[in-house]
């Protein structure tokens, strides 16, 4: 995961991968074919972590908005570390491959609508909750913050500072209301 990471789907070379993994080449192939299922493995489990993480403090959080201003607020703390400036494997691998027709690039796509979905989650209970209007377009509210922590995430890859990063993410918030 480190090694696609850190350099691309494209730029992970197979011998790198086998260096992370301490692997043989054969095993590499038993185990999961070819360094394309190795990364759709990759990028499944890495959503998978992600999503289930998210779900769960969106579920504890106090309401929707919290979970928003709390999830919004991290990121954009996040400025300057070592975690910035990796980005985010879904948001790293939909650039990469997303005018690609192929199954690393369906998984990224599949990875970016996983995303919306959880936002989507979150819309619809601020609305209920009364903290965004039930009238606006939750998918479309949704997709803007997908697009929003896109953004910030290369924002933070870039190297902006934190000043820059949290003003963003507070317009991003301050605009659901």
């Amino acid at each position: 995961m480190q090694v696609f990471w850190a350099r691309g789907y494209e730029s992970a070379s197979t011998r790198d991968l086998l260096e992370a993994m301490n692997i043989s080449r054969s095993s590499l192939y038993q185990a999961f074919g070819n360094k394309e299922q190795l990364f759709l493995e990759t990028l499944r489990r890495y959503r998978g972590n992600l999503i289930g993480q998210l779900n769960r403090r969106l579920e504890a959080s106090p309401s929707a908005m919290a979970f928003l201003e709390g999830l919004f607020g991290e990121t954009a703390r996040e400025a300057g570390s070592e975690r910035a400036a990796l980005g985010c494997l879904i948001f790293n691998s939909a650039s990469e491959l997303g005018q690609r027709d192929d199954l690393a690039a369906s998984e990224a796509r599949r990875s970016v609508e996983a995303i919306t979905g959880l936002f989507h989650e979150a819309v619809i209970r601020a609305q209920a909750e009364g903290d965004i209007a039930a009238d606006r377009d939750s998918l479309a509210l949704a997709t803007y913050l997908t697009l929003g922590m896109a953004g910030l995430r290369t924002l933070l890859k870039s190297g902006a500072d934190r000043a820059q990063v949290e003003a963003a993410a507070q317009l991003l918030l301050d605009t659901l209301r």
